[in-house]
């Protein structure tokens, strides 16, 4: 019950809906959306078309038109994704934007939705109830910029009592607009197109993927806000018909084994988390939390979105192996929101593969297989590119580089997004003749990819080349460090780059974590630091999706404005 001829996330849905309302064996087929109290709202696929078109008749209401840009800042998970789909019907172009999710850095939350919302030229912006007075304040502070329209009002309205027919809708349409998590700059509109879409989701899904089947249940805590969660769990489940479970994110966050416990009571076969969610559900996992758990039935475990340490995949595998967790079921993949979603996929079914190197010919660019167990990093294999799509490494100079030789990693194929939107000067950057330009540094060995870090996060001292994740990971191994919470980078100081750590600790262990952080750092990598600064537990900044912005992070330290604990 696969859609194989539908071109356009709406027409993938439709055809879902009649097949699955056609077939007995359609069973609990859909969408199962679960609250943090354990309820649940089920939407069989028919029905989530059905609310997709009484939705999109509501918008179109608005006076919006095929084409129209519309915010949606909705933190329940069922209402956004019916909303999405409803203006994907009616031809209006979706642009998720996080919810605010504590009262922390309020102003930066304004300032960041006013700029996703003029960026994208929003001609509404729709929300729910609760999350108005925050969105009032961006008008307040940017009047005129778009229709605040709260969704309860609108499902409460009567429906349109005139005939609304939907808008065709194109392979080549926008279907919606990603905006990059801002990382390293100020949020870009990736224009993905219902095309890009489809084959993106074949492709990962397909069989040098995921291999999706029939029986397979999708469960995921992941944001739907950012392209892995929305993709990769909405988006491509309904393009390649797979029954998905969706917990609220602040689940994952209030009880990690949540998200296991999960996957055993609903017996699912496919998730996929960042690297530090493997990491969080190791910690957290006390060994009554294993009693009744049973993750046989997990045959994909992906992890992406960030730096796979390969320690952390173990760990998980070894802890969780008695209750049925079998190590060839995690799957490494490479991807970003200009390329839709994935890149590379590792090898399903296979082990975890990894590339030790000489970390001394690392820092010159080249990943050569270490000799011996000192000076060596490791790395986790990413996999490989999907049929149809092209992957290259090239240098400073744009020129295609061979086997092991490290440079910016460039790719091509259906997937690939046209650009950023209303910012022609950031697209002809980052496309050349159809080659996305990734920002990532890597190498290739035989079939398989090897990320390193980003380019422009790459600190270089005294000639030589260091990738920030290496030594974040081994000051993470400290103990009084918060995991995940550690930013390197380099800055000017008297004419020569010097080595900064910031790390998140308590007030009481900062002075001899200064001492153990470059004590570390020298034992790893042999660099001596230039200054480590041990700050407030929660004050490194972070993008919405939870990665630490290493840029606003050295900018912060350089203006005198990180929190740091006294000597």
């Amino acid at each position: 019950m696969t859609p194989s001829d539908a071109d356009t996330l709406v027409s993938c849905l439709s055809q879902l809906a009649r097949s699955c309302a056609a077939s007995a064996a359609a069973g609990t087929r859909g969408f199962h959306f679960r609250a943090l109290d354990g309820s649940e709202r089920y939407y069989p696929f028919e029905a989530l078309e059905r609310e997709a078109h009484a939705r999109a008749a509501r918008l179109a209401s608005l006076d919006l038109q095929k084409g129209d840009r519309i915010a949606l800042v909705i933190g329940d998970p069922a209402e956004f994704v019916l909303s999405f789909l409803g203006a994907a019907v009616a031809g209006v172009v979706p642009v998720p934007i996080y919810p605010r999710a504590s009262f922390k850095a309020k102003n930066a939350y304004v300032e960041t939705v006013s700029h996703i919302v003029k960026a994208a030229g929003a001609k509404v912006l729709l929300t729910m109830e609760a999350s108005k007075p925050v969105i009032d304040e961006v008008l307040a502070h940017h009047p005129g910029l778009c229709r605040i329209v709260v969704l309860e009002d609108l499902l409460n309205q009567a429906p349109p009592q005139s005939q609304w027919t939907p808008p065709r809708v194109d392979a080549s349409d926008l279907c919606f607009l990603q905006f990059t998590s801002g990382s390293t700059s100020l949020p870009k509109g990736v224009m993905v197109t219902h095309r890009n879409l489809v084959a993106n989701a074949r492709a990962f899904l397909g069989p040098r993927g995921i291999d999706r089947r029939d029986e397979d249940i999708a469960v995921t805590w992941l944001p739907l806000y950012h392209d892995m969660g929305l993709i990769g769990f909405v988006l491509g489940t309904i393009v390649c018909n797979i029954t998905t479970v969706l917990m609220p994110t602040e689940a994952f966050g209030r009880r990690p084994n949540l998200w296991l416990e999960t996957i055993a009571k609903v017996g699912g076969t496919i998730t996929f988390a960042p690297n530090f969610a493997y990491g969080l559900a190791t910690k957290r996992a006390r060994d009554k939390d294993l009693e009744g758990l049973d993750l046989s039935t997990l045959r994909v475990a992906g992890c992406g979105a960030e730096p796979i340490n390969p320690r952390v995949m173990r760990e998980f595998a070894a802890r969780f192996a008695s209750v049925g967790f079998r190590a060839p079921a995690l799957m490494p993949a490479y991807g970003m929101a200009e390329s839709t979603l994935a890149i590379t996929f590792h090898d399903r079914d296979a082990p975890l593969l990894t590339d030790v190197v000489d970390a001394e010919r690392m820092k010159a660019g080249e990943a050569k297989p270490a000799s011996g167990s000192e000076g060596t990093l490791e790395l986790v294999s990413c996999g490989h590119p999907f049929p149809g799509h092209e992957l290259k490494i090239v240098s400073e100079q744009g020129q295609s580089l061979g086997d092991r030789q490290v440079g910016e990693i460039w790719s091509r194929g259906p997937s690939i997004t046209a650009g950023y939107y209303g910012n022609p000067e950031a697209s002809a950057a980052a496309y050349t003749d159809g080659w996305l330009h990734t920002g990532d540094l890597g190498y290739m060995s035989g079939e398989n990819l090897y990320v390193c870090g980003r380019l422009k996060d790459l600190i270089i001292i005294r000639g030589a080349n260091f990738y920030p994740q290496d030594i974040e990971w081994a000051v993470a191994e400290v103990e009084g460090v918060r995991r995940d919470n550690v930013v390197a980078f380099s800055v000017m100081r008297n004419g020569e780059e010097s080595l900064v750590i910031s790390a998140e600790g308590n007030s009481t262990d900062a002075a001899n974590l200064r001492t153990a952080i470059a004590t570390k750092v020298m034992e790893t990598v042999g660099l001596t630091v230039g200054h480590v600064a041990v700050v407030k537990v929660g004050s490194l900044p972070k993008t919405s999706s939870g990665k630490v912005q290493r840029r606003r992070t050295k900018a912060m330290f350089e203006a005198g404005e990180l929190e740091e604990h006294p000597v």
